[in-house]
Formats: C-alpha cells, sequence, structure tokens
C-alpha cells in the first residue's frame, strides 16, 4: 500500500510495471476507486509504467475538510505524478477522471503527451442537477440515489448479470462525503474554453448505452480538439471498462500503439 502526503491529507495509490516503463496514468470515475481498472490490467502491454489513485474521499484516500474544486482534484494528481517521477504520460480518465485529465493538460501539458477521454466531457451537467442529486446523497446516503445511478451507469443486459452485484456493493462503498465533494467539484466545471485549446494526441470512448454522458455529448468534447479520435462501444454503459474490458483494452492498446508503445 502506497500514501501520499500532500499536507494535511493523504492519497491512496498504486504503481505497477518496470522502472523504465512508458508512464501512463488512470483517473477513474465519480463513486469508485482505482480497482474499477482491475479487468483491463492483465489486458494491457507489460512495459507501461502504470499509476492509480483513489481520488480525495475515494477508497483508502483521506477526506480534507472544506469545498473542493476540480482545480484541487487537478492539483492532487499533479503532485502525486511529481512525486513519482511521472512526466510525458498517456492520461486515461473516465467521467470526473477525464475532467482531470483536462485540467492538468491545459495546466501542464509537460505531464501529458496524449490522454484518452473516457465515457466524459468538458462539461457534464448543470449546476441544478448536481445540487439535486448531492441533496438526496446528503439526506440519504448513497443508497437513496442507486437505482439512478446504476440505470445510468449500467445497459440492461449487464445488470441482469451476478457480476452487476458486485460492482453495484463497489460503489455503495463510497463515503457520502467523498461522492458529494467530487459532485460539488464537477458541478462547478466547465471546460469547453480549456480544453478547445488542446493540441496534443486524444482518443474519445463512449458507451452507446451510456445514460451519464452520452456519446454525443463526449463527441462535442472531441470535436474541440482537433485531429482527436472517437470509439464507441456498443452495448456498453458509462463503465465500459467493466462491461466490456477485452474491446476498451484492444482500443487503448491500439492508442498506445500509435503512439510509439509496444
Amino acid at each position: 500500500m502506497h500514501m501520499a502526503d500532500l499536507g494535511g491529507y493523504r492519497l491512496h495509490y498504486k504503481v505497477e510495471g518496470p522502472k523504465d516503463g512508458t508512464p501512463v496514468v488512470f483517473a477513474n470515475s465519480l463513486g469508485t476507486d482505482l480497482r474499477m481498472w482491475d479487468p483491463i490490467m492483465p489486458l494491457l502491454p507489460q512495459g507501461l509504467r502504470i499509476l492509480r489513485y483513489d481520488k480525495r474521499g475515494h477508497g483508502l484516500s483521506d477526506t480534507p475538510d472544506g469545498r473542493w474544486s476540480m482545480g484541487n482534484l487537478v492539483h492532487d494528481v499533479e503532485r502525486l505524478m511529481d512525486l513519482n517521477g511521472f512526466k510525458d504520460a498517456i492520461f486515461v480518465g473516465l467521467s470526473i477522471g477525464g475532467m482531470i485529465a483536462q485540467g492538468l493538460a491545459a495546466k501542464r501539458l509537460d505531464l501529458v503527451r496524449a490522454m484518452v477521454l473516457s465515457n466524459t466531457a468538458a462539461k457534464i451537467g448543470t449546476r441544478e442537477m448536481w445540487a439535486d442529486r448531492i441533496k438526496t446523497v446528503e439526506e440519504g446516503g448513497l443508497e437513496a440515489a442507486l437505482d439512478g445511478t446504476m440505470q445510468r451507469w449500467f445497459s440492461a443486459k449487464f445488470r441482469d448479470t451476478i457480476e452487476y452485484t458486485g460492482w453495484q456493493n463497489f460503489h455503495l462503498r463510497t463515503p457520502v462525503r467523498g461522492w458529494t465533494g467530487c459532485a460539488g467539484a464537477i458541478s462547478g466545471t466547465d471546460f469547453i474554453s480549456a480544453t478547445s485549446g488542446l493540441r496534443l494526441p486524444t482518443l474519445g470512448i463512449a458507451g452507446s448505452e451510456d445514460g451519464s454522458t452520452p456519446p454525443d455529448l463526449v463527441r462535442e468534447t472531441l470535436d474541440l480538439i482537433p485531429g482527436s479520435q472517437f470509439h464507441l462501444i456498443r452495448g456498453a454503459g458509462h463503465l465500459p471498462c467493466i462491461e466490456n474490458p477485452e474491446e476498451y483494452a484492444r482500443v487503448l492498446c491500439d492508442f498506445f500503439a500509435s503512439q510509439g508503445v509496444s
């Protein structure tokens, strides 16, 4: 177990792969922790130096006091990458992780050479929508919002599988304060202007059954970045790395190869 002391709070992270491997950072969604990426890890090239981490308020990381902005979340991973010598990395971010990727690329292009924006957007939802969801979770816990979240996150077919129950329970383990803090950060984020100024290799991934960030929303963000690529995973929802890890990993490997990773 690795914990990074960021001054008053600690983040849990995991580094895997050879020290001289191509640096790749994975940032997961709201209401999950670094284990979200477990299904695809065995399917990736062996020569990668991979950094995964739990956002503040998630997994084994601390939950700092006060309100959090997207700038705070970007700064967290910026410090974590500096601490572990991750520069010129490929950054894979899903949902809020994709927003963090956009913010970091706009701020520290020396840290990000290419990025994968998975099931995300430059702006997700409205302040009013997020305020309603935050109120629901504050008053009734994540259980109060579970049905709606799971319907947006997973396809109907996947919700009929045995595995679905485990991922449902996985989401419910998120601390309420961690969820609401990061949800508040999403609600105040609009990266349309910042992302439109980015010029780096970018792959966008969407799920055809995604009710949180539908394919058209993902495409709109990719259209802001000249030369970006887009891939649709049919039959999958908001977390295609869970529903279809084989196709998700194959798409990542193809993109990595285009960046000179064997």
